[in-house]
Order: structure tokens, then C-alpha cells, then sequence
């Protein structure tokens, strides 16, 4: 099954390490991020789960819920889960899905032909409180992810989802935002009062903030 922006996330029950889950209904009404990794005791994984943990309270500033899926065990996920507070300095605060059936791994589309079974589940999916996804990453798994930018994303999708805005490259919140061509600009004096009209097709304004 292949997983594109805008499709409703699967549904799927498993045992976590913070217990069974019906992955819909611990979404709830907010955004959650589902992120994989290939394998416990490994170690950039190590460093991932720990920075994940350290942001907590971001992700929850932003009405986010985050969960790891990997095809170890639960069994195994507590276990690794001393390493990653020993070394990395922060508990993990976050369910770890174990998925040794490959279930989630295939219904996320996250294992690749011709690849270990484990070796490329390293994907990232972003979803909204309407269970639609709204973006996906995948990573080698050399490469450690960068959880500012995931933070960064939502906070864009979050702020363009509700008002008709885009935002520039390397934005950060609270920056200028770009008005979507689709708003005339009578509507936009309307909507967000002033604005910069770089060119004919790029206008920019403050963030809004309601």
C-alpha cells in the first residue's frame, strides 16, 4: 500500500510499551507523529529517541502526540529504553509500537524490496486530527533525523491549515507568511490588513495569530 499526502492515516491495533492501542483512538482529537526506526540497541537510533523524549514538551505545546513503531519487540523496547536514558539523558516518554508481524511496518508502506526486513523502516508520517496524513519523510538509515524540522513543519501545517497562507523557505513560527494567489487582494486587506507585494505573485504578511 502506497501512503500519499491527504490519504486517512490506517487504523491498526498493537501492544506498546505503554500498552494495547487502537492507533485512531490514541491520535484523539489532535496531530500525531508516527516515526520508525529499523532495529532497537542501535545507535543512531539511540540519539533519536532520546532528543524525542527531550522534546516533549514541544510537541505537546503544539497538540501532538508522538509514537515509534519498530519490528523488535515490546520486550525489547523496554529494555533498550535504559540505554537511551543513560546515555542520552532523558527517559522515553512516548509509546514504542512493537511490530514484529511487520503489520504497521506494511500498512505504512515502510518496508522496501530488496532491503533487510528492518533495514529501511525510517519513515516519518505526520498526521492531522481528521486522520488524513499531511506529510511523510523517509531517511537512510545513516542518517539521523532533524526533529526541529519536524517540529517546524507542523507548526507550518498547523498555521497554514487554518488560514490561507503558505510559508517561504527555511520559515520558522512567528516569521512572514505568503498569502496564497487563490486570495484576491481586496480579501487579503480584509483578512490580514497590510501587506508586502513582492511581485505580482508573491505577497507577504505577519503570521496570523488567531
Amino acid at each position: 500500500m502506497s501512503l500519499h499526502l491527504g490519504d486517512t492515516a490506517p487504523d491498526f491495533e498493537a501492544d506498546t510499551t505503554e500498552g494495547r492501542i487502537n492507533f485512531h483512538d490514541w491520535i484523539g482529537d489532535g496531530w500525531a507523529v508516527l516515526f520508525s526506526h529499523p532495529a532497537d540497541f542501535t545507535p543512531v537510533c539511540t540519539t533519536e529517541l532520546g532528543e524525542t523524549a527531550r522534546l516533549k514538551d514541544e510537541f505537546a505545546k503544539r497538540q501532538c502526540k508522538v509514537i515509534a513503531v519498530s519490528v523488535d519487540s515490546v520486550e525489547d523496547h523496554k529494555a533498550w529504553s535504559g540505554d537511551i536514558e543513560e546515555t542520552q539523558g532523558h527517559a522515553v516518554n512516548f509509546p514504542i509500537i512493537g511490530d514484529e508481524n511487520r503489520k504497521v511496518a506494511q500498512l505504512y508502506d515502510m518496508l522496501h524490496p530488496g532491503e533487510d526486513d528492518s533495514s529501511t523502516v525510517r519513515s516519518v508520517f505526520l498526521i492531522d486530527p481528521n486522520k488524513k496524513v499531511r506529510m511523510t519523510l523517509t531517511y537512510p538509515k545513516s542518517a539521523g533525523r532533524n526533529f526541529d524540522e519536524i517540529l517546524r513543519a507542523l507548526d507550518s501545517i498547523r498555521l497554514t491549515a487554518k488560514h490561507q497562507v503558505a510559508t517561504p523557505a527555511q520559515w520558522k513560527q512567528g516569521e512572514d507568511v505568503i498569502i496564497t494567489p487563490a486570495i484576491s487582494d481586496e480579501d487579503a486587506r480584509q483578512r490580514f490588513g497590510e501587506f508586502e507585494q513582492v511581485l505580482p505573485y508573491l505577497r507577504k504578511t505577519k503570521a496570523p495569530t488567531a
